[in-house]
């Protein structure tokens, strides 16, 4: 019961015993009133009686018709003249007439009177007693009456009193509700502060629940800070604050098994050649300022270009990865034209570029072996410094239109597919399935690195994430308590219709919505961060779990991330490729699970491949995994219960 409840419920009791108190002690005095007005006009009128008949001749007709007259008026119930002998002379009675008010009023507030008596004189002679009772109908009907309008009265006290309790109370409790509200926010992770209201007994437990926020705040905020400066340290060359060459091959890794709309890009070598030379001819520190400026510039170019990533692979070679649609030729040009522009004459001369556009599942081996190639070349001063794959030649269309149609068809027709691929906590138990789309084009069905990057350029993808979510709640209808986790596209997050059409869609299967897990690319999720924050917000009440794909690079860079309400963060590729051999990525990952942990949010790592991975993962803080060393796990076990595998043949049926 809530506090307020609890409030109301002693406003009222205590307002029914004033009440109750206040109309029992006006009763009982209307009572006490009325039976001593009775007593006294009992004696006024027999007193007045007595002294008209003492005026009288004694004739028994007279008194008897002056009795009568007294008595016909209607207000008595007995009048009687007794003789000093003790015998009647005159009497006027009627039987006693039921009150006209309810029996229980009359058991509740009985009225006793006494009768009035008084002498009747014959000259100085004593002639009779006269006794007068007047009737109680009229005592009751008036008490009834009157406690009528007292209690109506009452009533109407009351309720002014209630409305003016339920203000005074809505005022005076309006500080605990925000703190209400407050505990909640810090329930679900976002630290807010409220104004410290006047009452000094809940403006003590404000400035501590305040103090408490702030303090979370900041504990989180610390640790998000020393998060970005443990990655920065181990993923950073030190000279240029590049990617240092293990954490560049690693993104290199995780580019390549995208399979969204940034599956396939370019990669592009840039190299200093004759460093040595340099070094000998200008000075080291004039070089090192030199490949900060290159740096410098090669960063700049990844600011001015979404989902890229630069690094220093060695001394002289440093290297631009660029994911999603683009010719390797024009970047590289660019690129170039950029740097000849910030280096100087001396330093521009030792440059050479060259690069590779690259497709998604490739080995990393092999495109840095093209890239290799392109960049002997380049040094030599051969043609084919830039190598274009032929990326449309492994696909089903090669024009725009081609594709528009096909998409179109694909989706009308309803060819469109969710794989499952699970993922599962160390001790085996599913968390959810990950439901990539699939599409069938041309008789084949396609993965999502297939046509996700040119629906992105036809600006077909909340179209798909629109069929997604429907195929995934139709998956979950027929599937009782299976989980699925979809992703939605950058494209589809700043669509301005699909926010609401996908509450709507979700409100319509209330019992579905919290199977479903929706998550976002982190960079995605950082660049439209007021889009994210309102998906958030809507789809919060459903029940939907809502987190970060790709993520760990840019999460301390969130603003307010602990007010998102997230319910899950999925470690790049990046940060989990060999971290059994990397000191540096598992003080990342530590610390990553503990600032995650400290959110409330599960830590899922992707693109787990051994063994020694998972254990090392684990061992960091890593709530759940997927990748293909569950498959082949799978794989294995299935492959072990199969007859062929079994060392003691088939069971012969009994």
């Amino acid at each position: 019961m809530t506090l307020t409840k609890q409030l109301w419920i002693a406003i009222l009791l205590v307002t029914a015993i004033a009440l109750g108190g206040a109309l029992t002690v006006s009763l009982e005095n209307a009572r006490q009133y009325l039976e001593q007005e009775l007593r006294v006009k009992n004696i006024d009128n027999a007193g007045a009686l007595a002294l008209s008949l003492s005026q009288l001749d004694k004739d028994p007709v007279t008194v008897e018709l002056q009795i009568a007259a007294q008595f016909d008026t209607g207000h008595y119930r007995l009048i009687r003249l007794v003789g000093p002998d003790g015998n009647t002379l005159a009497e006027r009675s009627q039987p006693a007439l039921p009150p006209e008010v309810p029996a229980w009023f009359v058991r509740l507030a009985p009225i006793s009177t006494q009768p009035g008596v008084a002498q009747v004189q014959d000259g100085w002679r004593q002639y009779g007693t006269l006794t007068v009772d007047s009737h109680d109908r009229y005592a009751y009907a008036s008490l009834w009456a009157g406690t009528g309008r007292l209690l109506a009265w009452l009533l109407g006290v009351a309720l002014v009193c209630g409305a003016i309790g339920t203000l005074a109370l809505h005022l005076i409790t309006r500080p605990l509700k925000a703190m209400v509200a407050q505990a909640r926010d810090i329930g679900e992770r976002r630290f807010t502060t409220v104004p410290e209201p006047a009452t000094a007994e809940f403006r003590s437990v404000v400035r501590a629940m305040n103090a408490l926020s702030d303090h979370i705040r900041r504990l989180l905020e610390d640790e998000a800070q020393r998060l970005e400066a443990l990655r920065r340290e181990v993923e950073h060359d030190g000279l240029t604050g590049l990617f240092n060459r293990a954490q560049f091959l690693r993104q290199l890794d995780s580019a390549l098994a995208r399979d969204d709309d940034d599956a396939g890009g370019s990669l592009v070598l840039v190299r200093v050649t004759e460093l040595n030379a340099l070094n000998q001819r200008l000075g080291r520190k004039a070089v090192d300022e030199a490949l900060v400026k290159l740096a410098s510039s090669l960063a700049d170019a990844t600011r001015t270009r979404t989902n890229t990533e630069c690094g220093r692979l060695n001394a002289s070679d440093f290297a631009l990865l660029a994911r999603g649609p683009g010719e390797a030729a024009s970047l590289a040009d660019e690129l170039r034209g950029a740097l000849l522009d910030a280096l100087g004459a001396e330093l521009a001369s030792s440059l050479r570029i060259a690069g590779c556009a690259y497709l998604p599942g490739e080995a990393p081996g092999r495109v840095l072996a093209r890239a290799d190639a392109a960049l002997a070349a380049a040094e030599l001063g051969l043609e084919g410094a830039v190598e274009n794959t032929p990326i449309e030649a492994l696909l089903p269309y090669d024009s725009a239109d081609a594709w528009r149609a096909g998409l179109s068809a694909a989706l009308d027709g309803g060819h469109l597919e969710l794989a499952a691929f699970p993922v599962v906590r160390a001790d085996g138990s599913l968390v959810h399935e990950e439901a990539p789309v699939r599409l069938l084009l041309e008789g084949h069905l396609r993965t999502a690195a297939q046509f996700l990057p040119w629906a992105a350029r036809l600006d077909l993808l909340p179209a798909i994430d629109t069929h997604v979510v429907r195929a995934a709640l139709r998956q979950l209808e027929q599937s009782p308590g299976r989980e699925l986790a979809i992703n939605l596209s950058a494209a589809t997050l700043r669509a301005p219709t699909f926010h609401a059409s996908l509450h709507e869609t979700l409100g319509q299967h209330p019992g579905l919505a919290g199977r479903l897990w929706i998550e976002v690319q982190e960079s995605a999720a950082l660049r439209h961060q007021v889009e994210f924050r309102s998906l958030c917000l809507a789809l919060r009440p459903l029940g939907c779990r809502i987190g970060l794909d790709h993520g760990g690079r840019e999460f301390s860079s969130f603003t307010g991330v602990h007010e998102l309400g997230l319910d899950y963060l999925k470690i790049d590729i990046a940060f989990v490729r060999d971290i059994d051999a990397s000191p540096g990525n598992q003080a990342f990952v530590r610390s990553l699970c503990s600032l995650t942990h400290a959110l409330g949010l599960l830590a899922i790592a992707e693109g787990v491949c051994t063994e020694a991975e998972r254990g090392c993962l684990t061992g960091l803080g890593v709530d759940a995994i997927t990748g293909p060393v569950l498959r082949m796990a799978s794989t294995l076990a299935s492959g072990s219960r199969s007859p062929k595998a079994s060392a003691a043949g088939p069971k012969t049926p009994a």
